[in-house]
């Protein structure tokens, strides 16, 4: 008997409690935070590639290739853990202006760069190592997800002057959260050039050739408010 009467009591109230929601007076507002901040290292994407009849042969070329490039990497004291091979392959392929068939090798390479002062130097020397291409370059901060907690609360910040606002022309007041959604777009950030690397130049001339400019973090909430 107590059990049916507190059952009783329980649904009594959650059937009042989600009334109660349904009639709940609510303001719903958009937030957004923004900060931006200056790149402190560069994520690139590199690759090494050879072509040729010989599958051996050509295997052995690249092989020696990414072996020079990667002591080169070494030299510059990045961790192990900011260097990680993505991609090898070995296969036929076909070239349409010769109507041949050839061999082509590839091994494509990862690195973090935590020194962007450094950038020109370290690809100068592995151009000279072997390199044929640039795939990415993608400039990030050490502090990014640090940060990105910083743009949250700016967010809702955003959010609760929008709400009192809105609700300061009728004389009434920002009551007790009822609900927020993250709303925010991701956007994978976008390469900095595709390029190959055969015409880059080999004097060896001190030139800065990057231009790390601003990230900019974004996040955007929808909150709702309930009306006092």
């Amino acid at each position: 008997m107590k059990k049916t009467i507190l059952l009783f009591v329980l649904f009594a109230f959650a059937s009042s409690y989600a009334q109660e929601s349904q009639n709940l007076a609510l303001v719903t507002v958009m937030g957004e935070g923004k900060l931006k901040i200056v790149p402190d290292q560069v994520a690139i994407s590199i690759a090494i590639e050879t072509k040729g009849t010989d599958t051996k042969l050509v295997k052995e070329q690249n092989d020696t290739k990414t072996a020079s490039v990667l002591k080169g990497i070494k030299k510059w004291g990045l961790a192990p853990a900011d260097v990680q091979t993505q991609r090898v392959s070995l296969n036929p392929a076909y070239d349409y202006e010769t109507k041949k068939t050839f061999i082509h090798a590839s091994q494509s390479i990862t690195l973090l760069l935590r020194d962007l002062s450094k950038y020109d130097a370290l690809m100068t020397e592995l151009v000279s190592a072997g390199i044929t291409t640039i795939s990415s370059v993608e400039f990030q901060s050490s502090q990014q997800a640090k940060l990105q907690s910083s743009v949250r609360k700016l967010a809702m910040q955003n959010a609760l002057e929008k709400a009192q606002d809105y609700l300061s022309v009728v004389g009434q007041k920002v009551g007790k959260v009822q609900s927020i959604s993250d709303t925010s777009v991701s956007v994978s950030p976008q390469p900095l050039y595709n390029t190959k690397m055969m015409a880059m130049q080999a004097d060896g001339a001190a030139r800065e050739t990057l231009a790390a400019g601003e990230l900019e973090l974004s996040v955007q909430i929808q909150v709702s408010f309930s009306i006092n």
